[in-house]
């Protein structure tokens, strides 16, 4: 045995290992030191809580990384923290180690149960971390971009991943890392540390005393490169530390398995000790070409070059071997200009970015996408312990009988049945908590009416990993979907995305949430003064109303929040209509269309009745207005008739009017596309003989120039018509006779011809056509027809 040093502990016998969390070249040096070292026991940065059972797990086949170690309170789920680890994580890297050597593994961090204890905020003067022990690379003052900096390098991951990352020689640089965070330490930026950062490292060194008294070997420690100092001997006596660990705040906490992704590892998912690009070290870990000669390194990027080519063809750019070759010869010509060794991800990138791509940022960023990040999916074995919500999801779908199934498949529900309605709820329960194992599908079954729900189902992989996000809301699907949904109708910063909520609070059946949601809807509504968002709260919270009806959830509530909503609309709509830009008209009028179906629907109802009067007087009002936009004023015409207040020979006169002399082309064709676009628009002009008339002797009457300013609002007009409904129309123009208007050919030819079609523009005989000067207006209205026309 070693002889003791003057603080108790045998000298020598302490590897400390300093990592960059998630670094392949990091993972490479920590396996080539445990060959060297084989030290007798393992320690890691991690919750210590996590018994040998759970780490054993790590050796399972059925685990694939990424992977992460979740912790919960499970009094309070909501509060959690993850570690996550990735194949080419040095920590994951040291316990698949240990295991194949039988070697015991355990982590020194602080316990998930200190991470997590309310008393920790108050510490540190903050929330608690996504992962305890992720301070390395920023805090304190980031030690990592100061060691850059003495480097002469601006971007601190561009230094780590030249020094460390791409190392082609594999050679641990664990010692001069410590020297060098001992360095930083002694400038004082230790000592600045929160509290809890102080606990984590005592409690690590606790840890690594009872390791030392447990075995006569090494021991080895795996750690985040800025506490490499203070675990290296000699160490400080145990009586201060433990001194510093009395009175740490606990709470109980829980720990499982859980699958991850690559994209939750980058730094862009907001995860503390994320990086830019899981995908690359995933590469440079995996590409064991690193470890071979010069002559062999060139293989790690020209594989990665044939895989960003890949990843572009799939995306139906063309890129041939010759790109490839010249993207490696590029990449590693910059690399031999900046003095490194091996390209690195920076010389890659770039020369992905101008040979394969051609400068398109679009292009590179799907290579950013799809291979620098990725999205590996990771898996755990079948016997960890599970996610208390995957438990209950898993045990309410046996019950409901919906087997989980990668394979999609439609599920037909009755809502009058009990036990299809709970299907239904608990469907739309996952949906609140964005876990999207089904989507509502058309109905396929007419006749049911609203009773009817389609779903098509298929559980896919990352389905796991949405279980996990929506975990923290609550230990069950009901309870945790009821929590988020309230969150999320208190935090809307939108009226619609309230109403939304209602609507989901209802379908849902989550009656314990809807008091609180209402209250949040009341507080927004009554926040909210744009027209427009009111209005367009109004749909969801109609269907709120008819889904309640179906499924026997009480309404009154919402009846009364709809006319209230219907109160100020009315009240607003005046002033809102004046004045209005063409984008701004057309959003009146997609809202107006959604409030006018609304209240429509609700009007089959008693209580709905009187916000729909209120409406169409609103709506009369309007309609005698010559300062509301054309598109708004053609959509109100077409409202009313359609509601019935206003008759179609009406409607038709006013379309006259509107399109009649006095009025600019444009504004006319405005006003003829707000009273024709939408549902039914191309049937009124078959049916219609009268309003067919008025519009075909108001485009013969157009001069060729108005004709050309107009025409784009045509073509979307009729654009928006189906098929059979533009055949439809071409057949009855050419029906058109001296009574309803004349053929547009004979119109258009007999102005052409010096007038003898007819004076005024709406009538005529058709005398004196010249069919050779005709042509040209007849293919334009052929074209605005769908060649329908004639």
């Amino acid at each position: 045995m070693s002889t003791p040093s003057r603080t108790g502990t045998p000298a020598g016998r302490v590897r400390v290992l300093p990592i960059r969390h998630h670094g392949p070249g990091s993972a490479r040096c920590v396996l080539a030191e445990l060959d060297r070292v084989k030290p007798g026991i393992v320690l890691i940065e991690g919750p210590a809580d996590a018994g040998p059972w759970l780490l054993g797990l790590a050796a399972d086949p059925g685990m694939s990384p990424p992977v992460a170690l979740l912790a919960y309170a499970p009094d309070e789920p909501k509060v959690s923290a993850f570690w996550p680890f990735a194949v080419f994580s040095p920590e994951w890297q040291a316990l698949a180690w240990a295991a194949r050597h039988g070697v015991p593994v355990r982590f020194c961090d602080l316990p998930a149960g200190m991470v997590l204890a309310p008393g920790q905020e108050a510490a540190d003067g903050g929330e608690p971390r996504a992962r305890s022990g992720d301070s390395d690379l920023d805090f304190p003052s980031d030690p990592i971009r100061a060691l850059a900096a003495a480097a002469g390098y601006d971007d601190p991951e561009r230094w780590w991943d030249g020094v460390i990352e791409s190392r082609p020689d594999g050679e641990p640089a664990f010692g001069a890392i410590t020297d060098a965070m001992a360095e930083l330490r002694a400038g004082g930026a230790a000592r600045r540390e929160p509290l809890h950062e102080r606990r984590r490292e005592a409690h690590m060194r606790q840890v690594l005393r009872s390791a030392l008294r447990q075995t006569d070997g090494p021991v080895a420690v795996v750690c985040g490169a800025w506490h490499a100092p203070a675990l290296r001997e000699p160490l400080p006596p145990a009586s201060r530390d433990a001194a510093l660990l009395r009175g740490t705040p606990k709470r109980k906490a829980a720990l499982a398995w859980v699958p991850w992704t690559h994209s939750r590892l980058a730094a862009a998912s907001g995860y503390g000790a994320g990086i830019t690009s899981p995908g690359w070290y995933h590469h440079l870990f995996t590409a064991r070409d690193q470890q071979a000669g010069p002559g062999q390194q060139e293989r790690t990027v020209i594989r990665w070059m044939t895989r960003v080519a890949a990843v572009l063809r799939a995306h139906d750019l063309p890129v041939s071997s010759a790109h490839v070759i010249e993207a490696v010869r590029l990449a590693q010509t910059l690399a031999a200009m900046r003095g490194r060794p091996l390209a690195g991800l920076a010389e890659v990138s770039e020369a992905a970015k101008a040979v394969m791509c051609d400068g398109d940022d679009a292009a590179a960023a799907f290579v950013t996408r799809d291979l620098v990040v990725g999205e590996a999916l990771g898996s755990v074995p079948d016997g960890a312990p599970p996610v208390p919500l995957d438990a209950d999801l898993r045990a309410r779908a046996r019950t409901l009988k919906l087997k989980i199934d990668p394979l999609e498949r439609t599920l037909a529900l009755d809502l009058r049945r009990e036990y299809d309605r709970a299907r239904s709820v608990f469907l739309h329960r996952l949906l609140v908590l964005g876990i999207g194992w089904g989507t509502v599908t058309e109905d396929l079954v007419r006749g049911t009416g609203t009773f009817h729900e389609t779903w098509a189902l298929r559980w896919r992989p990352e389905l796991a990993v949405a279980i996990i996000d929506a975990a923290g809301w609550g230990t069950t699907v009901a309870g945790a979907a009821g929590a988020r949904i309230v969150s999320v109708a208190q935090s809307a910063d939108r009226l619609s995305v309230v109403t939304d909520a209602v609507a989901g609070v209802l379908v849902a059946a989550l009656d314990d949430a809807l008091a609180p949601v209402l209250r949040a809807l009341d507080a927004r509504a009554a926040a909210d003064a744009d027209v427009i968002s009111l209005m367009t709260a109004v749909p969801a919270l109609v269907r709120a109303v008819r889904y309640g009806n179906v499924r026997g959830t009480p309404t009154v509530a919402l009846s009364a929040v709809v006319d209230a909503l219907c109160v100020r609309i009315c009240a607003g709509l005046p002033a809102a209509a004046g004045g209005l830009a063409d984008d701004a008209a057309a959003a009146l009028r997609d809202a107006m269309d959604g409030v006018g179906a609304a209240l429509a629907l609700h009007a089959q109802s008693a209580a709905g009745q009187d916000a729909q009067a209120r409406w169409l007087a609103e709506l009369r009002v309007l309609a005698g207005r010559r300062d509301v936009h054309g598109l708004v004023a053609g959509r109100v015409v077409r409202m009313l008739a359609d509601a019935g207040v206003l008759l179609w020979a009406d409607a038709a006169r006013r379309l006259g009017a509107a399109l009649s002399v006095g009025v600019p082309a444009p504004a006319k064709a405005q006003w003829a596309r707000g009273f024709l676009s939408g549902s039914g628009g191309g049937l009124l002009l078959v049916h219609d003989r009268n309003l067919l008339g008025v519009l075909d002797g108001w485009v013969r009457s157009l001069r060729p120039g108005e004709f050309m300013a107009v025409l784009p609002l045509l073509r979307r007009t009729f654009g928006e018509f189906t098929a059979p409904e533009r055949a439809s129309i071409g057949r009855a123009v050419r029906r058109l006779g001296p009574g309803g208007g004349v053929p547009v050919l004979a119109a258009g030819a007999g102005r052409g011809a010096g007038g003898s079609g007819g004076s005024g523009g709406f009538g005529g005989s058709g005398v004196g056509i010249d069919s050779e000067r005709a042509a040209g207006a007849v293919r334009a209205v052929a074209a605005i027809l769908g060649g329908c026309g004639g």
